[in-house]
């Protein structure tokens, strides 16, 4: 069974749900895969700690939550220090650059590293920060297809904002720069 374990974590206000949200539905939708998804997240409406959690397979999915997952996604450090010890052999952490530190994840970690704030920023748009981060993990994860993301995001997201996160999407997907 190929089975692709996700776990994203980050603050709220980070868009740390929409992401997983949109994998999940590139994953069932887009790719026409098995997907689960399940988030978390403090009372705090912005600014808590919050998690998504994505399972991707060709096969059904018989227990719906991450127990080990195969990438990380941290956007924050608190997210990276609290999930990088649950990571599988191997296993990717794909972090924000200019707020995190991966000293927290293994040894036998792949690390690696995008400045997805500064990036968005650049777009003029500090809010997609997650967007360029769906770009790069799908440049590194190749259970979910770039194509099917970029298509769960123009059905998920706001329609006048559509474009700016596609841009934000490709700019992450040719970032080259990592660790």
């Amino acid at each position: 069974m190929s089975l692709t374990q996700i776990k994203v974590g980050g603050f709220g206000g980070q868009g740390v749900i929409l992401t997983g949200t949109i994998l999940g539905k590139a994953g069932a939708i887009f790719d026409k895969k098995y997907a689960a998804m399940s988030r978390s997240y403090g009372p705090e409406a912005r600014g808590g700690a919050c998690s998504a959690q994505i399972l991707v397979s060709d096969e059904p999915i018989t227990y719906p939550y991450v127990i080990q997952p195969d990438y990380l996604v941290a956007l924050s450090q608190e997210a990276c220090e609290r999930y990088a010890i649950d990571l599988a052999e191997g296993g990717a952490v794909l972090y924000e650059k200019e707020l995190v530190n991966p000293s927290a994840a293994p040894k036998t970690a792949r690390l690696l590293g995008i400045p997805c704030t500064r990036i968005a920023e650049e777009l003029g748009s500090r809010v997609v920060l997650n967007m360029v981060m769906l770009g790069f993990f799908a440049q590194v994860c190749p259970a979910i297809s770039a194509d099917a993301i970029k298509e769960a995001i123009r059905i998920t997201v706001p329609r006048k904002t559509i474009d700016v996160n596609i841009l934000a999407f490709d700019h992450g997907y040719q970032f080259t720069n990592a660790q």
